[in-house]
């Protein structure tokens, strides 16, 4: 009798079928059935719409995913999570696990493993479980903050009207205006001075350079040696000259200061002025009073000369 007959073959097949479909619906669901796990559980509060299959992360890796969710109707205050772990993942004591939902709607479970990694949980230990203060709790924290801020936001939006509304406002704005269109002039002539006065200036402050620069080099080539030494020449001629004249001066002053000469004796002697004086007077009396010597030489000049074509005196 044959074994394999029509019936077996279709037997196995539909066995492999079905192991077959098993497998694809655990790839699917993430689930690697050819590889060993570990299995913990976790107790949550609210699992905020977490669901079988979605993945555990520890560190951000993922390292399991979720089993197993059941929820504890005696109590009625917690849920209780299944979830497979790897089997070279150690989960050490004091490890708790959050929840963290993603802005597309999806829940992930993460692990925040414990301090110290030698102490371990053994396989089927009970985490706790939380919630984690992300971004939209954060965001749903602010919403009252933020609905007490509208009233004020259309306050300040109404001042900010009646500010914009204002006439000095306008004003300022004007002059504002008035100040940007002057500084825009003020920068388009500074640009033409930059592009046509500067460079003509720095042109001639080159020619001026180079006029002073062949200036340098002809006092270079100057015999300054030769020019000092006739300035020092010239000075000691100076100097003689003045010399000259100090002793000059002070020999002047000793001869009419002097009695020992004629100009000293003229100049200082009184009995010689003395004399003179009389003589002069004497001469007026000569020739008469009231006039004196030289009214009388020129009222009769041929009293005091005698002159003669043939070199005789009149008598």
């Amino acid at each position: 009798m044959k074994f394999f007959t029509r019936e077996v073959k279709i037997a196995l097949t539909a066995i492999a079928a079905i192991a077959a479909l098993y497998l694809l619906i655990n790839f699917m669901k993430g689930v690697n059935v050819f590889k060993s796990s570990n299995t913990y559980y976790v107790e949550f509060a609210d699992i905020q719409g977490l669901a079988v299959s979605n993945s555990v992360y520890a560190n951000g890796f993922p390292v399991g995913i979720v089993r197993t969710i059941s929820y504890d109707y005696d109590s009625k205050e917690r849920v209780v999570v299944g979830v497979e772990l790897d089997k070279e993942m150690r989960v050490p004591e004091g490890t708790r696990a959050e929840l963290e939902s993603s802005l597309m709607g999806g829940v992930s479970m993460h692990l925040i493993l414990g301090p110290d990694p030698s102490r371990t949980l053994p396989k089927g230990a009970t985490i706790q479980g939380g919630l984690h203060e992300g971004t939209l709790s954060k965001v749903e924290a602010l919403l009252p903050t933020v609905a007490d801020m509208v009233p004020k936001a259309d306050s300040i939006m109404g001042n900010v009207n009646s500010l914009t509304g204002d006439p000095a406002l306008q004003a300022i704005l004007v002059n504002f205006a008035t100040a940007s269109r002057n500084f825009s002039e003020t920068s388009a002539r500074l640009n033409a001075l930059m592009q046509q006065d500067i460079p003509q200036m720095m042109a001639k402050m080159q020619t001026v350079s180079n006029n002073l620069e062949r200036l340098s080099g002809n006092l270079a080539e100057a015999d300054v040696k030769q020019a000092m030494e006739g300035v020092n020449t010239a000075l000691g001629e100076v100097q003689q000259f003045s010399k000259n004249m100090n002793t000059l001066s002070t020999e002047l002053n000793a001869k009419l200061n002097g009695r020992d000469n004629s100009l000293g004796l003229l100049m200082n002697d009184r009995s010689l002025y003395d004399e003179l004086n009389a003589t002069v007077g004497s001469l007026n009396r000569a020739v008469g009073s009231g006039d004196s010597l030289l009214t009388d030489f020129k009222a009769h000049p041929k009293r005091y000369i005698h002159f003669s074509v043939f070199g005789k005196k009149d008598k």
